[in-house]
């Protein structure tokens, strides 16, 4: 009979063996993602955060891993621009706005761009590569719906307007950037437009985009231009930027994921950003563009079921992660970190909300209607004007003496 000494050296000469072999994979399988996430670059910026953004070449970006897209060709530019009718036929925006300023990215302080024919793309570390995989995609207890009654369940907060109950093809509004500060790495805190269609089960499509801080996708608390999408209410498609195939990018100067520079301060100049999202009516894709000169890309229409014909409702907002970590609300703020009724220059704002109609026109919304979870956590204030159109407030600090 063995003895429990033999029994031990036998199960240790038996595992060790494996465990070596599982061990020594490890850093194959992430190196083989990480790979997989940065493709060959033709050339590579350093930025002054610490990034590096390769430009990769257009025809080798992440986007055609997807076996929907393997035999796609690229459209470099939309048929079709609601502000500008047909592409390249330009008309200037009558809303000019001197008490606010555009802006652009950090990288671009090196006053270097990548070269026509590539793109940017913001190089994934290898010790990145895990929360790539952990936080690259939204889950589904995400969703909000404002008529719903399990709005505060899923440990997100939002402060948004919303409209519904029609046929949308795209959305734009012009928010001002801050660097909310987050309580703890796997909270996030942003401000975005949601383009949304299907029900809010297991079919949700949605495109959005805005800006973010997000420490665990990261690896930092810079202010990031961001974009997601899903066709299955975040359960096995979508995912933040180009951290999966899906979108395609054809602007070589503006990088998803990249550090937005410069943000404004309390009682300091306001920097914004305007995002624009629309369905071009000839082809079916979904664009972006970011400020008023940089079409980014889109998503082919082929990658969405509801959103192949037109989104049913839209939503402006922010949104933060409470994980009530203490046992009390978090105190990562949302926008400036203050509440809409301090105003300009101190509060978080949305101004020229819009939404594409049938017309494939730019078209004040109708029936605007506002949402959050706790008021006296993040609250929102909607208003109108002439240079702002229909535009809101909104934000807060979080945790305070009225929530605990």
């Amino acid at each position: 009979m063995a003895t429990s000494k033999q029994i031990w050296t036998f199960t240790l000469s038996f595992l060790l063996p494996l465990l070596i072999m599982v061990t020594s994979s490890l850093p194959a399988a992430v190196s083989e993602h990480s790979n997989h996430l940065n493709k060959p670059a033709l050339k590579s910026i350093k930025s002054p955060d610490g990034d590096i953004i390769d430009c990769v070449s257009i025809d080798n970006q992440p986007a055609f891993d997807h076996p929907l897209l393997k035999n796609h060709t690229i459209q470099l530019t939309p048929k079709f621009h609601p502000e500008w009718g047909k592409f390249g036929q330009r008309k200037v925006s009558s809303k000019a706005d001197k008490t606010t300023t555009a802006n652009t990215q950090l990288w671009h302080l090196k006053g270097i761009r990548c070269p026509v024919g590539t793109i940017p793309i913001r190089r994934t570390k290898r010790s990145d590569v895990s929360k790539v995989k952990a936080f690259g995609t939204k889950k589904l207890s995400n969703l909000i719906r404002p008529q719903s009654n399990i709005l505060t369940q899923s440990g997100h907060q939002h402060a948004i307007v919303y409209v519904e109950d029609d046929q949308f093809y795209g959305a734009k509004a012009t928010l001002n950037v801050w660097r909310p500060q987050i309580q703890q790495p796997n909270e996030f805190s942003l401000s975005q437009i949601w383009v949304l269609g299907g029900t809010f089960a297991q079919d949700l499509n949605s495109i959005e985009a805005g800006w973010q801080v997000s420490p665990d996708l990261y690896g930092d608390n810079n202010t990031r231009l961001f974009s997601y999408w899903t066709s299955d209410a975040y359960q096995a498609t979508g995912c933040y930027n180009l951290l999966c195939s899906g979108f395609i990018q054809i602007n070589n100067e503006i990088a998803m994921g990249a550090s937005i520079y410069p943000l404004s301060g309390y009682g300091s100049p306001q920097y914004d950003i305007s995002i624009l999202i629309w369905k071009d009516p000839i082809e079916g894709n979904w664009w972006m563009q970011f400020g008023n000169e940089h079409v980014l890309g889109y998503w082919p229409g082929s990658l969405f079921s509801y959103l192949s014909e037109s989104a049913s409702m839209i939503e402006w907002g922010g949104e933060v992660v409470n994980l009530e970590a203490d046992g009390q609300h978090t105190n990562t703020q949302m926008g400036s970190g203050h509440f809409p009724q301090e105003g300009f220059g101190k509060a978080s704002y949305f101004k020229n909300i819009q939404i594409v109609d049938g017309s494939n026109t730019l078209k004040d919304p109708k029936g605007i209607t506002t949402f959050t979870e706790q008021p006296n956590c993040y609250d929102v204030q909607i208003g109108k004007g002439d240079n702002w159109g229909n535009y809101f407030y909104y934000g807060g600090p979080g945790r305070n003496p009225d929530c605990l």
